[in-house]
């Protein structure tokens, strides 16, 4: 009987919540009607549409007509950030050297056009200075684009302060919110951004599901050509079994939120305690005050974290903070921007838990990777 591992990456994808799956069910072989369709078939699975925005609204704080559902986080950021520049023309974008790829590479197709990037940097926390969002701003900047929460350390980056500072000279704010959808409380209207986007299957919802917000006055050009979609807006015919499963698990982690902080941030820290209690020669990487309440970014100095994720992926899943390779590690662009020392980050994992872990587990993962780490430096486990 194949046992699986201790699962603690659940910031890479998590499963779908069983009362999203629950929800999809019907809609696998009952309401299969296309949702533009007029007759009974297609009138079911327009509601089903038409609710499911109603609760991803609900968790983000906006309305149904500011959310477009869209096949993940990479389409809604690359929809906000060439979406932009194409209605502008031309122009200045910011953003930050801790951003995903599926940010910093549209920055850099839109850098090979012509459009001015710039690329901010980050202090050891791995946090966006706004005075230094404020000195890169101008008058033609059309597009601040900065992450709501680290996807490898878990730092919660000022929103609200930048979104202000770009406002105030005419540009355009958005965030993308992956990682920190479902973990924390994420409201558009306090955040005062202009788009928002998520990824479905981070937050208990199908892979191939995401969403954007787009505050209400905001017109972006089509991203996805063809039929009038989405209020004209994507595209395609609608993904109605997905998008239902988005908005169950939005239903859900917006009336689970508090209990859920509480078991994710309980575990964290018991790895954190049970791991830096063990061993010498670890750094915990990120902002303490600021951050995701399951995110523990740690670095074990004089380690390879390519062979420790291998030394312990019978017994926990995780993932390695320093960048794997075939035959090397290198540092990672977020650890190299946070300027964390080279002996610490080639050894950095990334242990993200979930809604579900287990205190339990958390002591036993902590006891294999500790293990493990004495081994790989040639000191007894015993």
């Amino acid at each position: 009987m194949l046992t699986y591992p201790i699962y603690l990456d659940y910031n890479a994808t998590t499963p779908i919540d069983r009362e999203a799956a629950d929800a999809m069910l019907p809609y696998l072989y009952v309401h299969f009607g296309n949702p533009s369709s007029a007759h009974p078939y297609g009138r079911a699975a327009r509601k089903a549409v038409d609710r499911a925005r109603e609760q991803v609204a609900a968790l983000l704080g906006a309305t149904p007509d500011e959310i477009i559902f869209t096949s993940g986080g990479t389409e809604a950021n690359n929809t906000v950030i060439k979406g932009v520049a194409e209605a502008r023309g031309r122009g200045h974008i910011i953003t930050s050297a801790v951003e995903h790829p599926a940010v910093l590479e549209p920055c850099h197709v839109l850098a090979a056009r012509g459009f001015d990037i710039t690329i901010l940097p980050v202090d050891a926390q791995g946090r966006v200075s706004p005075d230094d969002v404020r000195a890169a701003i101008r008058d033609d900047t059309i597009l601040v684009s900065v992450m709501l929460a680290n996807n490898e350390v878990g730092t919660v980056q000022p929103i609200a302060e930048i979104a202000s500072i770009a406002h105030e000279h005419g540009a355009l704010m958005h965030t993308d919110a992956a990682q920190a959808v479902g973990k924390m409380p994420v409201d558009v209207r306090v955040l005062g951004v202009d788009f928002l986007s998520v990824a479905g299957h981070k937050l208990y919802a199908p892979k191939g599901i995401g969403a954007l917000y787009v505050r209400q006055g905001i017109e972006l050009p089509k991203f996805m050509h063809g039929a009038s979609h989405e209020r004209n807006r994507r595209a395609g015919t609608e993904n109605v079994l997905e998008i239902v499963g988005l908005g169950a698990a939005a239903e859900v982690a917006r009336r689970d939120m508090a209990a859920n902080i509480e078991a994710m941030r309980a575990s964290r820290d018991r790895l954190r305690e049970a791991l830096t209690a063990r061993l010498d020669g670890v750094r915990c990487n990120g902002d303490p005050d600021h951050s995701l309440p399951n995110t523990l970014s740690i670095s074990f100095q004089n380690v390879q974290a390519n062979v420790l994720v291998e030394r312990i992926a019978a017994r926990v899943a995780a993932s390695a903070g320093a960048a794997c390779h075939a035959d090397q590690v290198t540092v990672s662009a977020v650890l190299a921007a946070m300027d964390v020392p080279t002996d610490y980050a080639m050894g950095t994992l990334r242990l993200s838990t979930g809604k579900m872990t287990t205190l339990e587990e958390a002591d036993e993962a902590a006891q294999v990777i500790a293990a493990a780490v004495e081994e790989l430096r040639g000191q007894d486990p015993n």
